[in-house]
């Protein structure tokens, strides 16, 4: 048994190693193993080159017969102010390609933008609402025009509210630290602003933007939205000369000329100069404001400190930018570092105080 299935073993292995020269054998290419095959070959070699020159001529910094620029991009466009559009070509060979410096692309490099002809809608006047009755005219510090100055510093969504509300008056609560307090934390928790004004004794007014209600704390707070203020009305100039006028008896003597100015009446006659000439009308204007602003500068973040026997806005240097005591009657203003402000008072940097409100904006 072991002699027979031996000879059947060396029969089978001379089967394999004869080659096949059957005639669908012959009609096919018999590849020798180990070898590549010619067409496999042409195949490589023609893709290395493909690859090889691909890469040359993309770091290429000048343009080839070979290999002309891209075409346009047709999706590529840029509207013109005129209104029309301009295909706009890429330079790919030129400064900022990416290659020879930094990439730039071709909008920044030939800008033809407009500004948007939209504009937002022009803000409602404001309404100062919650003084009494009973409270003067020349008692109430806060004017519709100092209060659009303010506006403008505000934070946005602040100062599209066109209403705001009086919360502490000094002429209408008193002179006390304590009750201003009382009355801005009914606020607490609520996302509104609140200005201070202050009026001294020079007459001057001043004051701060509040990012978060006044209330006694052991520590500074707030937020860089706040900032300080002061307003000066100026004084009116003298009328022109074209314009004097003196109230002489009740009528108006103006200046004379030598050239009578006549009149057409009823009659056809002419009357004399003094009877058609009537006094020029005078609308009154409003009085021009100076306005001054001191936001954050980001020195230090002493925006506000309040306790309960004094409110104080900025510090740096051992110094406020505003301060009051607890009886709302002497006050300080210094430079400070937080706002980079200058005294905001006239009198110096100790000043009497003579008026104190306190408005919420958003409320």
């Amino acid at each position: 048994m072991a002699f027979y299935a031996s000879d059947r073993s060396r029969s089978f292995r001379s089967q394999a190693s004869e080659p096949d020269v059957s005639p669908a054998a012959s009609s096919r290419s018999v590849t020798p193993p180990g070898t590549t095959s010619p067409t496999s070959s042409a195949f490589l070699t023609s893709s290395v080159s493909s690859l090889w020159g691909g890469l040359m001529r993309r770091f290429s910094g000048e343009p080839s017969p070979s290999n002309p620029s891209p075409p346009e991009m047709p999706h590529a466009r840029t509207f013109q102010p005129d209104g029309g559009s301009k295909q706009q070509k890429h330079n790919y060979h030129g400064q900022g390609n990416g290659l020879d410096g930094v990439y730039t692309p071709p909008h920044l490099l030939h800008p033809h933008r407009t500004a948007s002809p939209m504009r937002p809608p022009p803000l409602e006047p404001l309404r100062l609402s919650g003084f009494s009755e009973e409270t003067k005219q020349n008692a109430r510090l806060l004017t519709a025009p100092i209060a659009e100055e303010i506006r403008i510093m505000v934070p946005a969504r602040l100062g599209i509210v066109d209403e705001w509300k009086l919360v502490y008056s000094l002429e209408q609560d008193g002179a006390s630290l304590a009750t201003l307090y009382e009355k801005c934390a009914q606020y607490q928790g609520v996302r509104v602003g609140f200005v201070l004004c202050v009026k001294d004794c020079d007459g001057g007014l001043f004051g701060a933007y509040l990012s978060d209600y006044p209330h006694p704390a052991p520590k500074y707070f707030g937020t860089g939205e706040c900032f300080l203020w002061r307003a000066s009305v100026l004084s009116p100039l003298p009328p022109p000369p074209s314009a004097i006028d003196n109230e002489i008896n009740g009528k108006a003597n103006l200046r004379t000329t030598t050239i009578p100015a006549v009149a057409p009446s009823n009659n056809g006659a002419s009357t004399s100069a003094s009877n058609s000439i009537n006094p020029p009308s005078r609308t009154p204007t409003p009085q021009p404001i100076r306005f001054k602003a001191f936001p954050y500068s980001g020195v230090n973040e002493y925006y506000m400190l309040c306790e309960s026997h004094f409110l104080s806005l900025g510090a740096g240097d051992g110094k406020y930018g505003l301060w009051l005591d607890n009886s709302l009657e002497r006050g300080v203003s210094a430079t400070s570092q937080t706002f980079g402000n200058e005294p905001l008072s006239d009198e110096g940097e100790k000043f009497g105080v003579l008026g104190v409100e306190v408005w919420v904006i958003g409320a």
